[in-house]
């Protein structure tokens, strides 16, 4: 079975351990700073396997060699969101952490793939390239799809159906400027303009947009976790089974929709060894807009990230 370390076994990276094994996509190793806390929560998923039925296999370390000769190794360590904080100010701090986890990845696994879930996602996806030196397909942001999935849940309750019929398409930077596309997003094929009424769907958008914010604000003192840990184990699976998904994800672009220069989230195929192929949408002028001026947003962080070293 091929192997994924996750960094970090907080809530996040627990999660996104705990799905893998369930859908017995690799063999998993959780790692964290802190004495005994990935073994631990390893030994109580590993546990949890006889009575789950899963076969993959679950260990936890302190120490981040641990991350060696990995297929694809996740990277959900850093502080996380309190109330009342943004993503951008969450960024000197875990750029550091995202930094030198990155220099122990190229060292230990350098053909992996690095999938980024901490925030500010876009600009850490940055760091993490910059810091292992990998090419662009093999350093994925996983926000496209939990933000796609925000807005399919909200799509979901408010026509009152399953959530396994809507497919979203949410491009953008990962925070209040993301680009929710109602016009490419579905219900059993049936585009949701013709399902949903104008001024409903503005106040989707506009929630899916302040999703996390919602969440930070009811949990207070924690951040969201189921969503983000099944996104990331959703692009995992992807990578490691090589079964090709065409999903939402922060990449690299070099003039794909008129953007270089930065980490944004496209439409993207990924599989394996990571991203086969930016999608190019038919994107109507003010949608286009808005996606060049989220990506300049998170060009703006990745310029104050460098005005710093």
């Amino acid at each position: 079975m091929r192997k994924v370390s996750v960094i970090g076994a907080g809530n996040v990276g627990a999660t996104v351990a705990a799905e893998l094994a369930r859908r017995n996509v690799a063999d998993v190793v959780l790692i964290d700073i802190v004495e005994g806390f990935a073994a631990g929560k390893a030994l109580d998923m590993a546990e949890a396997a006889p009575i789950v039925g899963y076969s993959a296999t679950l260990s936890g370390s302190q120490d981040l060699e641990a991350v060696k000769d990995s297929d694809v190794v996740v990277i959900t360590a850093g502080a996380r969101r309190k109330p009342g904080m943004s993503r951008s100010e969450l960024l000197s701090i875990n750029a550091g952490v995202v930094s030198s986890i990155s220099k122990e990845i190229k060292k230990s696994a350098p053909g992996s793939v690095v999938v980024l879930v901490t925030n500010p996602l876009d600009a850490m996806c940055y760091v993490a390239m910059r810091a292992t030196g990998f090419p662009r397909e093999r350093v994925v942001g996983m926000a496209g799809a939990l933000d796609a999935a925000r807005m399919s849940c909200f799509v979901a309750m408010e026509l009152g159906i399953s959530p396994a019929d809507v497919r979203a398409t949410v491009l953008g930077g990962h925070g209040d400027s993301m680009v929710p596309l109602p016009r490419f997003t579905t219900v059993s094929g049936i585009p949701v303009t013709e399902l949903i009424a104008e001024k409903r769907i503005k106040e989707i958008v506009k929630r899916t947009a302040k999703g996390g914010a919602e969440i930070v604000g009811l949990l207070q003192t924690l951040s969201a976790f189921y969503a983000p840990g099944a996104g990331a184990a959703q692009v995992v699976e992807a990578i490691v089974t090589g079964k090709a998904r065409l999903l939402a994800a922060s990449v690299w672009a070099k003039g794909e929709y008129g953007i270089s220069g930065t980490f944004v989230g496209l439409p993207v195929i990924i599989g394996e060894g990571g991203f086969r192929k930016i999608v190019d949408l038919a994107l109507e002028a003010d949608e286009l807009q808005a996606l060049r001026r989220s990506a300049e947003a998170v060009k703006a962080s990745i310029a104050a990230l460098e005005a710093e070293t």
